[in-house]
């Protein structure tokens, strides 16, 4: 059994984490009725351990924030109470459990809400991630991440004011106009507005100790650098607890043809004080090289830790890793492709 730098202790603020691996949000649409279930359930408590940090799949804020079925809600009492047996099983493994806040903006479907925002909805759209923000510390959470990435609402503001499609959704130029900006919203300032606004709400309703932030700077739908250092800029001065940031696309390494990972996250890393999370493509080498070399503190993991329930374990005996299907991700079913896939000792059973 191989030490690793993964698998050493790390204390994030006041939260004790036995390593660095951690699970990363992923959306897996089984919540049905926009409800935490039982089978949520017992799929973050096979991943929790104790010291380990989870993030849950992204909850939307309101009604007209669900762009895809069955994804969770936390915009009312009732997602309250449904999210609390699986904070519950979670904590009773000893590990940290966090809950990512959305909302998808104009990738909503007209069949799940409005695709298109007025301006006078902006400032109710701030207070709905606040209320969230509330809703998951009431259900037992210990913090949140808002999801400010992917090209979901909160990147779509400095989206079309950044690349000259704000007439495609005038509402968005509109709106800053109003509020007097004399250059239209064209500034860094003007365009993260919308951002800073969540950020700062978020932190002043459940503290700036319990809120990270989520980012993908190299999307392929928009590069935004600019803005997102901003943010960052922005969520250091306030003290907000982490950055999570995705990666580039993994690209081919002119020498061999692999696949590599671009680590072009530095100067956000050097942006930020707070614990810093990369995500995207790593595997366990690549994961160990950039803790030990101070690129980042910590590494989440999506679907390695989908088709391995007990990946820091795996990590830590170096042992082979399931395979995850790609067909079963974004499937209803509450068992296949979700629950299902098999323990380490299992597999030694098994082949004994």
């Amino acid at each position: 059994m191989e030490a690793t730098p993964l698998l050493t202790p790390y204390k994030m603020g006041e939260f004790n984490l036995a390593h660095r691996v951690v699970l990363a949000p992923v959306t897996r649409c089984r919540s049905y009725g926009n409800l935490a279930q039982p089978h949520n359930t017992l799929f973050y408590a096979q991943r929790a351990a104790p010291g380990v940090l989870l993030i849950a799949e992204a909850s939307a804020v309101s009604e007209t924030a669900t762009a895809y079925p069955h994804v969770p809600g936390l915009w009312s009492q009732e997602h309250v109470e449904a999210w609390k047996p699986v904070v519950d099983a979670v904590h009773a493994k000893g590990a940290l459990f966090l809950c990512q806040i959305w909302h998808t903006g104009i990738v909503t479907p007209t069949e799940f809400g409005p695709p298109k925002l007025k301006a006078e909805e902006i400032p109710q759209m701030v207070n709905d991630f606040r209320v969230a923000a509330r809703n998951a510390i009431k259900a037992g959470f210990d913090g949140v991440e808002i999801h400010a990435a992917n090209g979901f609402l909160i990147n779509q503001f400095w989206f079309f004011m950044d690349i000259g499609k704000a007439d495609s959704r005038p509402v968005y130029r509109d709106q800053l106009i109003e509020d007097g900006a004399d250059d239209g919203g064209s500034s860094l300032e003007n365009r993260c507005r919308f951002a800073t606004d969540v950020v700062a709400a978020v932190a002043d309703e459940v503290g700036t100790h319990r809120v990270g932030v989520r980012l993908s700077p190299f999307a392929e739908y928009v590069d935004c650098t600019d803005n997102d250092l901003h943010l960052i800029r922005f969520m250091d001065k306030l003290g907000v607890l982490y950055c999570h940031v995705v990666e580039p696309r993994m690209s081919a390494d002119g020498e061999d043809g692999k696949l590599a990972i671009p680590h072009r996250l530095l100067p956000f890393r050097k942006a930020f004080r707070g614990t810093f999370i990369v995500n995207g493509g790593y595997d366990r080498d690549e994961g160990d090289k950039v803790v030990s070399e101070g690129y980042a503190d910590l590494v989440s993991y999506g679907r390695l830790f989908l088709a391995n329930p007990d990946l820091p374990e795996r990590f830590r005996r170096n042992a082979g890793l399931n395979k995850y299907d790609r067909s079963t991700f974004y499937t209803s079913d509450p068992v296949v492709g979700y629950t299902d896939y098999p323990f380490l000792e299992q597999e030694i059973g098994v082949a004994n």
